[in-house]
């Protein structure tokens, strides 16, 4: 029995079965056979190869979140050491250099502190440095402005050029119709 067990789940895994997908296949009283599939988010539900096989999807959350039941839970024990860490820091923080309004010199820090959290931004903020990137994108744009510019310029010319020609054509189709009637008398 342990033998058996053991090559198909040898099998799965050498054969790449999704963990997010986690299947098993009954059977009713009736003989039916369904399968029960577990998928998480935006997975697909995948139907089964067997048409007299029955797939059951259950969808569950994102599967690398906390469930929501465990999801804010507002005590102290679930508060993290970090934060109990900075409380113990802060206690009887007041003085010079402290950034507050009790003692002496309280506000002297604070000029500290906001140099400090704009270092911890600059390390934690990402790389990505916006006048940069629209000073390329502009120089982009301005490379290929010349040579749009003399594309325009050829087309309209050219159009100019044609309408000028239909223009002397029908002048000329206006004058040879014009000397070929009869002229009329002029009181």
């Amino acid at each position: 029995m342990i033998r058996p067990l053991t090559a198909a789940l040898l099998l799965a895994g050498a054969l790449g079965a999704a963990p997010a997908a986690q299947a098993q296949e009954q059977t009713t009283a009736d003989g039916e056979k369904y399968n029960m599939v577990i998928v998480y988010g935006d997975q697909p539900c995948e139907a089964s190869a067997d048409p007299a096989v029955i797939t059951v999807c259950a969808r569950v959350g994102d599967q690398y979140r906390i469930p929501e039941p465990l999801r804010g839970v507002d005590s102290p024990k679930s508060d993290s050491w970090t934060n109990k860490v900075t409380a113990y820091e802060t206690v009887g923080a007041f003085g010079t250099l402290s950034c507050s309004p009790v003692g002496a010199g309280g506000s002297l820090g604070c000029t500290q502190k906001l140099i400090d959290q704009a270092y911890a931004e600059r390390k934690n903020g990402s790389n990505v440095k916006f006048g940069e990137l629209i000073a390329a994108e502009r120089e982009k744009r301005l490379s290929t402005i010349d040579t749009d510019a003399a594309d325009h310029q050829k087309r309209v010319e050219e159009a100019e050029k044609v309408y000028l020609e239909q223009q002397k054509k029908q002048q000329a189709a206006q004058d040879a119709a014009e000397g070929s009637a009869p002229a009329t008398p002029q009181p």
